[in-house]
């Protein structure tokens, strides 16, 4: 009998709302038709819960935008021509909105509590939708309904993040002339995330919020390797929070990689045991010095961009901060309701990463892989051309490198053994060219040339 209380209890309560607010940001924007630069872009006709002051709010907003006046007779008149006057309470009505406001000063406050209360009934919606598919699966895993729940919650979060004021100008010409002259103080200090690698950080001086970098090669070039040395020299060298979304290697294949890299042991013998000298006292020492490291590996098969931003957003709330996401690899994605075609999944897939890079406020490193017509020419240097399955991914991007290694191809005749090329072929805010990084295979590392 409690339940049952209870279940009618939870049915019969008013969903959350904020009358009051409404009537006053009517009533404000009524008087002064000015308020709708400081309501305008935090509620719309849907925030508002009673459906005459959702219509009320849509008159008043289209002839605001039309530049017309909107007082108690235009909205009244237009209200008329379109049949809807007796439903909102006619003049009478309109006339009482403006009279219970005696001041416009304070519409904005009351324009965000309508906002809140509206995103609260869409967390209530949401919940509803979320536990009716746990009843009803209708065929779906329930790995599916959680990657629907999260993208659910992520749409209303979503909502919230449109709230950002817009800066002036001034205020982002403040910004930049702090950075400059933050700059102008530490000449030496990169802009964004080190590579770990000298030649690199000197053309791209780091990898910057919000950009998009993809490591592009052929099979077997070292692509893995070298966005897991990044990632590894972030988190271990400069103790900040990475994630890694692998797609292609469990996490503990990773794990045994980055030991056998930051320890300088075969990684050969890593897999079978057989450690020889003073291998075991390097490795020892190295698995110390990685715990407690903020590096987390996803190896979960997560393999859309919304999967991953969920992902993403539960290590930030572990950690804090996120400074760097790495993704092995592209072409492993799938893309939430696919597209016809592979290449306009593709899109899709990287215009995401792109995004999740801005949204995160953290560069976003991902993998991928190049097409065979590489393997058809003399010289097997690739080419932006060559990135596999769409333009779109060097659209995106602000930094694309594609690895090379002449040694892979040549083998004894090669000019540069143990040298990899990264070719540097886009870079939105900076310089190309070549860096060229000493390849140590048993270790599956680059590391810098020694000039």
């Amino acid at each position: 009998m409690n339940n049952i209380s209870l279940e009618t209890s939870a049915l019969l309560r008013l969903p959350p709302q904020s009358v009051e607010s409404e009537i006053v940001v009517l009533g404000a924007l009524l008087l002064d038709n000015n308020v709708f630069e400081h309501v305008g872009d935090i509620v719309s006709e849907g925030d508002f819960y009673r459906s005459e002051h959702r219509t009320i709010f849509s008159v008043i907003k289209s002839l605001i935008e039309q530049d017309k006046p909107a007082d108690l007779i235009t909205v009244f008149d237009s209200l008329q021509n379109n049949g809807g006057a007796d439903a909102v309470g006619g003049l009478g009505y309109l006339n009482s909105l403006a009279q219970f406001v005696p001041s416009a000063h304070n519409a904005k406050t009351y324009a965000e509590h309508i906002r809140e209360s509206s995103i609260k009934r869409k967390m209530i919606a949401a919940s509803d939708q979320i536990a009716s598919s746990a009843y009803e699966p209708k065929g779906r895993t329930t790995a599916e309904i959680l990657d629907e729940a999260e993208q659910a919650v992520l749409r209303i979060e979503q909502l919230r993040n449109h709230d950002r004021e817009i800066l002036t100008l001034d205020q982002h010409l403040d910004d930049s002339m702090a950075r400059l002259e933050y700059r102008a103080e530490h000449p030496n200090q990169l802009n964004g995330i080190s590579s770990g690698y000298v030649d690199m950080d000197k053309k791209i001086n780091g990898f910057k919020p919000g950009d998009l970098i993809v490591i592009a090669g052929r099979p077997s070039m070292g692509k893995t390797s070298l966005a897991m040395n990044i990632a590894e020299h972030s988190a271990i060298k400069e103790s900040k929070a990475v994630l890694i979304v692998s797609l292609e290697m469990p996490a503990s294949q990773l794990t045994d990689r980055i030991l056998g890299s930051v320890g300088r042991v075969d990684q050969s013998r890593l897999q079978t045991g057989q450690l020889e000298g003073d291998e075991w006292s390097r490795i020892t020492d190295t698995y110390e010095s990685l715990r407690g490291k903020p590096l987390e590996i996803e190896d979960s098969g997560v393999n859309t961009v919304a999967g991953i931003r969920a992902v993403a957003r539960r290590a930030l709330r572990r950690n804090k901060t996120l400074s760097l996401i790495v993704v092995d690899y592209l072409q492993l994605m799938v893309a939430a309701g696919a597209g016809e075609n592979r290449n306009s999944e593709i899109e899709q897939i990287s215009r995401g990463l792109k995004k999740l890079a801005m949204d995160m406020q953290c560069p976003v490193i991902v993998v991928a892989q190049l097409n065979r017509g590489v393997e058809s020419r003399n010289d097997k240097r690739p080419m932006m051309s060559d990135l596999r399955d769409s333009g779109a991914i060097e659209q995106d991007a602000d930094i694309v490198m594609l690895l090379y290694r002449d040694e892979y191809y040549t083998k004894d005749l090669c000019r540069e053994p143990g040298v990899a090329e990264v070719n540097i072929s886009k870079h939105r805010n900076g310089p190309t060219g070549v860096v060229k990084l000493a390849w140590l295979p048993s270790f599956t590392r680059f590391d810098n040339l020694a000039y």
